[in-house]
C-alpha cells in the first residue's frame, strides 16, 4: 500500500502564497498521478488539482488560475503551488494517488487563511 504525507502547510493572509508537497512511500510504483484534494470543516473532500507523472496537471474550477502543480525534485513527491489565496481556501489539504493503487490517506496539511 502506499502511504501519504502532506507538508508545507501554514497560516497565513489574504493575498499570499504557499507551496505544499505530498510524499508517497511504500509500494509506489503503482502511481500514474496524483490527485490534490481540500477538506474544509465540517464538509467531503473535493479535488483541487491532478498531477500526472510525466509533470502535466490539470486543475477543477475550485482554485483553477490560482494553483500549480508539479513534480518535486525527490521521486514520489508533487508540490502545489497556491497563490493569492483567499480564507475560503482555509482547509486540510490532503493527496492521493487514486484508484490505481492502495493507499492510506494522510494526515494532510492545514491551510489556514485570514482575511
Amino acid at each position: 500500500q502506499v502511504r501519504l504525507e502532506e507538508s508545507g502547510g501554514a497560516s497565513v493572509r489574504a493575498g499570499d502564497s504557499l507551496r505544499i508537497s505530498c510524499r508517497a512511500y511504500g509500494d509506489t510504483e503503482c502511481i500514474e498521478r496524483m490527485h490534490w484534494y481540500r477538506q474544509v470543516s465540517g464538509k467531503d473532500k473535493e479535488l483541487v488539482a491532478t498531477i500526472d507523472i510525466d509533470g502535466q496537471a490539470r486543475y477543477t474550477n475550485v482554485m483553477k488560475g490560482r494553483v500549480t502543480g508539479s513534480r518535486g525534485e525527490r521521486k514520489n513527491e508533487f508540490r502545489l503551488q497556491m497563490n493569492v489565496l483567499k480564507p475560503e481556501d482555509t482547509a486540510v489539504y490532503y493527496c492521493s494517488p487514486g484508484s490505481l493503487c492502495e493507499y492510506i490517506w494522510g494526515e494532510g496539511t492545514q491551510v489556514t487563511v485570514a482575511a
